[in-house]
């Protein structure tokens, strides 16, 4: 198997399929992927909890602990680091170390909308690092996260790019950046793998091509989840065709149950361990 730092420099960018708790990463390591990350909104959205609030360490670490069965490396999204100090947050990476993670994704964006100084980002990362060199640590920056994508945006997004790879981060991600120039900038910029949130319409093969070494879902998985299960609820609800329930309807009702993930299926996801991989993907 190769290491998670071998994955990000392979012939073709590593698609990080992102789980919200075990079933999830087991069925994506089953169906044949490299690696499986966690997405921090699902983890919250399942406990109950807002994301991007850092309050949701015990689940993290706990779903870490669940992830450790897996036969592929697995790395953790940690949004701030969950701690006010540098040392706390390399703690919490020696943790997950412990537990097998193989790498983490820490962010600069802040509860408030506002982003980390670039210097109190780098002791974050730097201080990982030192405490666990061997962790792959994902340096996330939310410049263009849910803002819009400016000229300054862009520069700002180089800057910490930079600054963070300087700090000793093995990856720089910039979420929600789309555009070849801009992707092809950070690319010659941060000289560590770029990671990209997968956007729809874009090729894998196009990334490949602008230099992009890692494409990350987020929580499109989980929130493709919620929307099939509402959906399929909805239905079973209208099994008659009325006014409110067209002739699709009726035909997803009738189909709801098939192509599905056995109920056989999903209780061997259970027994899914080291060198259990299925389908290659």
């Amino acid at each position: 198997m190769e290491t998670f730092w071998e994955l990000h420099h392979g012939e073709r960018p590593l698609v990080l399929p992102n789980a919200w708790d075990y079933a999830s990463a087991a069925a994506l390591a089953a169906r044949g992927f490299a690696a499986v990350g966690t997405t921090s909104l699902g983890v919250a959205a399942g406990a109950g909890k807002v994301d991007g609030t850092g309050a949701i360490r015990a689940e993290t670490v706990d779903l870490a602990r669940r992830l450790r069965r897996l036969p592929c490396p697995v790395s953790v999204d940690i949004e701030g680091g969950f701690g006010e100090r540098p040392d706390e947050v390399a703690d919490l990476v020696a943790e997950l170390a412990g537990l097998g993670v193989a790498g983490v994704n820490i962010e600069d964006g802040r509860a408030d909308g506002t982003l980390a100084p670039i210097d109190e980002q780098q002791s974050v990362i730097g201080s990982a690092k030192s405490r666990v060199p061997g962790m792959f640590v994902n340096a996330r920056t939310d410049t263009h996260w849910r803002r819009r994508p400016t000229p300054a945006a862009l520069e700002e997004a180089l800057r910490r790019a930079r600054g963070y790879a300087e700090a000793g981060a093995d990856g720089v991600f910039v979420p929600g950046v789309t555009g070849d120039a801009a992707i092809g900038a950070l690319v010659a910029m941060a000289g560590v793998p770029l990671n990209v949130l997968y956007v729809p319409g874009v090729s894998l093969d196009r990334l490949a091509a602008l230099g992009v070494r890692r494409v990350s879902t987020g929580s499109l998985l989980f929130r493709a989840a919620l929307t099939a299960a509402v959906e399929t609820a909805a239905a079973v609800a209208a099994p008659v065709e009325t006014a409110a329930a067209p002739a699709a309807a009726v035909a997803r009702a009738g189909s709801a149950a098939k192509g599905l993930v056995s109920y056989e299926e999903v209780q061997a996801l259970n027994e899914l361990t080291a060198g259990a991989r299925t389908t290659d993907t």
